[in-house]
């Protein structure tokens, strides 16, 4: 993506994110891998990531919403939506065959259909709520909706999966999840009803989940840990390095007297005459306000702390660890040992809301 007269740039390193997909593929071997690439690749640019991973390796991805599917379709690698879908969603799903989530009877009435009318099958794996809340048939209704889901005529269930809230921390219910996904599938198979796909760890499971990486379970999802990050909490089982470097350029340098207050609020004052850099980067492109007078960038390797309110569209450094910092220099936001956690920590949040956070107006650069 080119922004002409960007000042701010994110670099995407594809040989990590290579690196990061294969370490993951080969921790869970045999359990296949599906890379989730929802929201635009957390906002990273489907297209450059998913072809990145397909050279990888990667033979089936997973995204929110039909829309962000339907970026890709030309890749030929098949898609599964994870999310719900809408009515309007369906004849698109099917005509482009693309994996599509069931939990109520509604819903895959109208799959089968449409499928139908098109005169083909539609794939499907069947959600289901353990505990999450949010999507899926509940857990005590499962057993009985799949019975009568696949006398529908036009449907392929082919799979099953269910979704962790807590597996960072909660070891005891989420292995409690863990249990009630299998029950459901070993009564179903009393009655002849196999799954070819069955997942539920996420990429928080992988690390801290065992069971939900083991027989009967042949695949995981994983979106964070592709761009080499994680949840805060939890353990981390894999070597992974982080994908992003964000990078400014200084548009000022000046030396200011004691006493000058700096940016909005006047929070921060001065306590001698001192070299001070503003930074074309803001809140606009994803920098933290709960950075202000707390945060670093780094010149030349050097630590430069932010001094007063991080703005929309500027940021404020000492360079009194760096005198000879001039205008047009090269500045490190993220990266250079400044991590994502680090930002995250800061802001009180998590590491997926900052990745998610970095705004469009940053050009994003792919190495490869």
């Amino acid at each position: 993506m080119k922004n002409p007269g960007s000042r701010s740039v994110l670099e995407i390193d594809l040989n990590l994110l290579r690196d990061n997909y294969q370490k993951i593929a080969k921790a869970v071997s045999p359990l296949n891998v599906i890379p989730v690439l929802k929201a635009n690749a957390y906002g990273l640019g489907v297209r450059p990531i998913a072809k990145a991973l397909v050279e990888s390796g990667a033979s089936v991805f997973a995204l929110a919403e039909l829309n962000e599917a339907l970026e890709i379709t030309d890749l030929g690698i098949p898609l599964q939506i994870l999310g719900g879908i809408l009515e309007d969603d369906i004849p698109d799903i099917i005509k482009h065959g693309i994996i599509a989530p069931v939990s109520d009877m509604e819903g895959a009435k109208m799959l089968s259909d449409e499928a139908a009318k098109q005169k083909c099958t539609a794939n499907c794996h069947v959600s289901v709520d353990t505990g999450m809340g949010r999507l899926g048939v509940l857990q005590n209704d499962a057993e009985a909706f799949i019975r009568e889901l696949v006398k529908l005529p036009a449907l392929n269930i082919s799979g099953i999966y269910s979704h962790f809230p807590y597996a960072y921390e909660d070891y005891d219910f989420s292995c409690h999840q863990v249990t009630a996904l299998i029950q459901i599938i070993d009564k179903l198979k009393l009655d002849g009803i196999e799954f070819e796909t069955i997942h539920m760890a996420n990429s928080d499971g992988i690390h801290n989940i065992g069971p939900s990486i083991q027989a009967p379970f042949n695949m995981v999802r994983t979106g964070i840990n592709l761009y080499g990050c994680f949840d805060l909490d939890g353990h981390k089982t894999i070597e992974l390095t982080e994908i992003l470097t964000l990078k400014s350029k200084l548009v000022a340098v000046r030396e200011l007297p004691w006493g000058s207050s700096i940016g909005y609020g006047r929070s921060y004052k001065l306590p001698k005459t001192m070299n001070v850099g503003t930074v074309a980067i803001g809140y606009a492109d994803g920098l933290p306000l709960s950075m202000s007078n707390s945060g670093r960038m780094r010149i030349n390797g050097i630590d430069c702390p932010i001094i007063g309110r991080v703005s929309m569209d500027y940021t404020t450094i000492s360079l009194e660890n760096v005198p000879d910092a001039k205008v047009g220099d090269e500045v490190i936001c993220l990266g250079d040992g400044i991590t994502v956690a680090e930002w995250a920590k800061s802001k009180g949040t998590i590491t997926y809301e900052i990745i998610c956070s970095i705004g469009n107006r940053v050009q994003r650069n792919y190495i490869n």
